[in-house]
Parts: C-alpha cells; structure tokens; sequence
C-alpha cells in the first residue's frame, strides 16, 4: 500500500507569536513530502518509523478515549496496519522547522478518522477550528503542546492566515514573480533543532514583564506589519518590517538562533544584504531569509546552503 502524499510547510511569520495570539501566515511547501506505506522488504529506518507509529497510535487510542467529542479513530484497522509494518515514508527532514510531525498528523487522520472533515467539503471558519483542535490534541504526542497549524496545512495544503486563536481561514497569497530578484529562503543551520526544550524557555521567559510588553509592542507588531505587507504584496515596506523584526528576534531570543549564527543574523541587519528570522521554535534546523537581491544574499552567504522557497 501507499498512501497519498503529505507536504511540509513554513511557517512565513508567526513563530512564538501564535501562542500570544499574534497573526501567522503558513505556506505549503511542496519539496519536502511524505506518505504512509507498507512495503514487503522494509528498511531499518523504515522498522524504526513503525515502532514510532506503534506508541503513536496506543496515543491516539487514549486520546479519543478521553475526547469522544473531539475525534475518533478506526484504530483497529490502524493496529492491524501497523502489525503489517506500515510506517511513514518522508523525506521531511525532522527537528528542521518544516513539519515532519505535521504531515504524519495529516495522513493519519486522513486515513483513520471516523467522519473525517474533508479538503472537498466548504471549509468554514468552524470546521478549520475544529480541524485545528483535533490536530493540536494529536500533534501534542510529538511536542508536549501544538497549535495543530502543521498538520492543517499540511492537510489542507494551502495557505492559512491566523488572525488570531479563534480566527482562522485559507489565504490567497501574491503569485510569484517569476524573474524577481528579491527571495525568501531557507538557510540551514546543519543542526537538528528541538521543538519542546525551544518552547519552554519560551514560556519561562514569559513569566517575566518585560519580555512580555517586547512581545506585545514589538514582536507582535512587527510580525502582523510583515503579513499584512506580504498579503498585498507591498515588499517595500515588508522588508523594512521583516527588518525590524529580525532585530527584535536577534535581542530577545537568543537561546532560539544557534550561537555560530549570531554574527551572520547581525551581518544581514548592519549590510541590509538579507535578513534572517526563526522558521519554527529555532534551536537549529532552518533559519528563513529574506532579501531584496538573492544574488547579494548568496554571496554574502556563500558558505551556507540557501534553499529559495518564494520569489518577489
């Protein structure tokens, strides 16, 4: 069996802000998939996924035991195929920012859920929250807490605007400018970022005053400058606000930029070649990038790997 594919996704703007009630703005990104499969002759690493898949679904059981009226699974069929070896085939790089744990979300429920909402049916806001709830709850097995935005795009594959908590809706974004000079890209950071230890220095900071007015005055209005700019497509302006969101981040959020890459994020801000900015909690994996000059950009980085996902 095989199942149909699941993309990963960016989140353009909005990390750490969406847990505040900040506005977000995720992107399907279709050069990362996965899908569900069972294969005669599986592969260590292919053994390795089904065991994740085994504890995953004893969770998913709980869950709906829990929830009732949350979700519920065909979790028989589901044991059953994981007894046969059904394991995720990804090539979704994990700890990278890109929704690896998204896209298993997605398929899952895409093929187990008991009166599934389908991509087919009218999308209304209420039934995108409810989308969102159940992948937060399933989500949580693989961060202690999700906000389900991975899996619903992911799921949905389109892009979401998050207005705030309660608001949420498919956006059309600008096409892209097939000969545009300016990008946004990933930078890879070569190492694996951890999601949980990222969030709960988050939450501990936030026990204080002053990084909670930052987050309020500056990195919430900065990053809701960003996607209204981006959703009209006034890049001038979004560049001076990515810029100073890029500052904010680089002052207040440290322990999330790996240490080798504090120089660079200044770099970027001082020569206005690019600028960098989380792309999920941080700890490693991608960073995203934004330039005006992507010619510029890949000199000034020339020793990293830069992956174009949007051009302006």
């Amino acid at each position: 069996m095989k199942g149909p594919l699941f993309y990963s996704k960016i989140l353009l703007f909005g990390e750490y802000g969406i847990i505040k009630d900040s506005k977000g703005l995720a992107i399907p990104y279709n050069f990362y998939n996965g899908a569900l499969k069972i294969e005669e002759n599986p592969s260590q690493e292919a053994k390795d996924s089904n065991e994740k898949l085994a504890k995953f679904v004893t969770y998913l059981n709980d869950l709906q035991t829990e929830q009732p009226e949350l979700v519920s699974f065909d979790i028989d069929k589901m044991n059953q195929d994981v007894a046969a070896g059904m394991y995720f085939d990804s090539s979704i790089p994990q700890g990278y920012g890109v929704g690896s744990s998204g896209a298993l979300v997605a398929a899952i429920y895409d093929k187990y859920a008991v009166d599934k909402i389908t991509v087919l049916e009218n999308l209304t806001r209420e039934k995108l929250l409810t989308l969102k709830t159940i992948f937060g709850g399933m989500e949580s097995f693989f961060h202690g807490k999700s906000s389900g935005l991975d899996p619903l795009n992911s799921y949905l594959s389109l892009p979401i605007l998050i207005n705030s908590k309660d608001s949420i809706e498919a956006a059309g974004i600008p096409s892209q400018a097939e000969k545009g000079t300016g990008a946004v890209f990933l930078l890879d950071s070569g190492i694996v970022g951890e999601t949980a230890p990222m969030v709960n220095i988050f939450m501990e900071n936030m026990k204080q005053d002053g990084f909670r007015s930052m987050l309020k005055d500056q990195f919430v209005k900065h990053t809701d400058a960003c996607i209204d700019d981006f959703l009209k497509g006034d890049v001038k302006s979004l560049f001076g606000n990515v810029k100073q969101l890029s500052k904010v981040v680089l002052s207040n959020f440290k322990p999330m930029i790996p240490t080798k890459f504090h120089d660079l994020w200044k770099q970027g801000i001082e020569s206005n070649d690019y600028y960098l900015k989380l792309c999920g909690s941080g700890g490693g994996g991608y960073m995203l990038g934004f330039t005006e000059d992507l010619e510029k950009a890949q000199a000034a980085l020339k020793d990293h790997k830069l992956e174009v996902v949007y051009t302006f």
